[in-house]
């Protein structure tokens, strides 16, 4: 079974600690991850939303439950993540909360446009994240 670790990286100003709304172990945030089938190479069209740790269903064919069911269109069988496909893309989207240095939290933070910007009144500067990246690593 092969198993993915998402790198993310950006260019905070003013700001700290970038993670999930829930926490970076929140169970019920949902990634939206584009797929390439290993089996004909296809990518995914659109997004594929990846079910978060609480959510799943069952496969049809076996006994195990997944987190994503999807197949390529050249393919025959079904396939499911960390056997059949790989993930090749992220989008970054709602659900995020981060920290001003001066410690003022900004909660439900939409990360869709690739940045983010507001006023810590608090702190009494600009804040914002830019330049957003991610690298998708093969966990061994």
């Amino acid at each position: 079974m092969v198993s993915y670790l998402l790198k993310i990286t950006a260019e905070p100003e003013n700001l700290t600690d970038l993670q999930p709304q829930g926490g970076c172990d929140d169970s019920n945030f949902t990634y939206c991850i584009k797929l390439k089938c290993r089996n004909c190479g296809e990518l995914s069209e659109k997004l594929e939303r990846n079910r978060s740790r609480s959510e799943k269903q069952r496969h049809r064919q076996s006994r195990s439950e997944v987190k994503v069911l999807s197949k390529g269109w050249n393919c025959l069988n079904d396939q499911w993540p960390r056997s059949g496909f790989e993930p090749v893309d992220f989008a970054f989207g709602s659900g995020w909360k981060v920290e001003s240095v001066d410690g003022t939290k900004f909660d439900a933070v939409d990360l869709s446009g690739g940045d983010f910007a507001e006023y810590d009144e608090k702190g009494e500067c600009p804040v914002m994240i830019s330049n957003l990246r991610l690298r998708l690593e093969v966990v061994k």
